[in-house]
């Protein structure tokens, strides 16, 4: 059993196709040690091509945990990944002196370094009520009434994060309070060191290398997959970056061009999101590749 004192994880965020993958792989083979896979989109095992998950050359021999874990018919939350990833972490530092955790996705990042806050329950009738109004009126006009609510959080939260705007917009209704006053600031305690680096490169570059992502993406099948789950559309897991685009242009919203252009810019967009999440924790070590 490792002491107490001696446990290190070292979280390496950073936003899409920056490169977080083959510097964490590096890193755990410099250590000796296993990753944790933070990334929201590539716990589903049925998707590979749009989550950008990471083949076994990639993983370069690595034990990664949470990849390919849950199927896009559960939804995984970031409370369900506390839970489960502390229970993985324990037994790793039974054995290993440091473990690496990486991943875009802040929120569960930030579950499994500091914990959750203890929210309300909510009325699972008032739940169905704003996803239909999701599907009816559409994220802005949701997002708007956030805005009225908590223009706090409303200015934190990705916007375009429909699972994230129903939830506080949940908590804002059945309280009568902001979602963010309730949000605790108190971290909670950990039986381990924490060390939180954000990787960046210069702008011009990530871009270059999302579009190039997303053109390696569409030649290896995003298209495919994605309408061999269309019939899945409206799960959480399918109504995210990549998929949503496809789903459009399936529907005959746009030309496939006008698709392309729509899954480069989001793409931008999201890592410029991402980049601005990281710094507004405050805790993060930026690091340019």
């Amino acid at each position: 059993m490792v002491q107490k004192e001696k446990r290190l994880l070292i979280v390496v965020a950073g936003p899409t196709a920056v490169g977080k993958t083959a510097y964490c792989v590096e890193l755990a083979k410099k250590y000796g040690t296993e990753i944790i896979s933070a990334d929201s989109r590539q716990f589903y095992k049925e998707l590979s091509i749009g989550t950008a998950k990471p083949s076994k050359e990639e993983q370069g021999g690595v034990v990664h945990h949470f990849i390919d874990s849950h199927s896009i018919h559960e939804y995984f939350s970031p409370g369900d990944f506390e839970r489960e990833a502390l229970k993985v972490l324990d037994k790793l530092f039974q054995t290993h002196e440091v473990v690496i955790a990486t991943g875009g996705s802040g929120l569960y990042l930030k579950a499994l370094t500091d914990g959750l806050d203890e929210m309300p329950e909510v009325d699972l009738a008032l739940r169905q009520t704003l996803n239909e109004r999701l599907d009816l009126e559409g994220i802005e006009v949701l997002a708007n009434e956030l805005r009225q609510l908590d223009p706090d959080y409303a200015e934190k939260v990705d916007i375009q994060n429909p699972q994230r705007i129903v939830r506080a917009l949940e908590v804002c209704l059945t309280t009568g309070k902001p979602y963010s006053s309730l949000r605790k600031a108190k971290q909670a305690e950990r039986p381990f060191q924490i060390q939180k680096i954000c990787l960046d490169r210069p702008r011009e570059i990530l871009y270059q290398r999302i579009d190039q992502r997303m053109n390696e993406m569409l030649k290896n099948g995003l298209v495919a997959e994605a309408k061999k789950f269309e019939q899945f559309q409206d799960l959480y897991a399918l109504k995210t970056l990549g998929y949503k685009e496809v789903y459009g242009h399936l529907r005959g919203e746009y030309d496939e061009a006008e698709m392309i252009r729509l899954l480069k810019r989001n793409s931008r967009h999201y890592a410029k999101k991402q980049l601005t999440w990281f710094r507004h924790q405050g805790e993060y070590e930026f690091r340019e590749l």
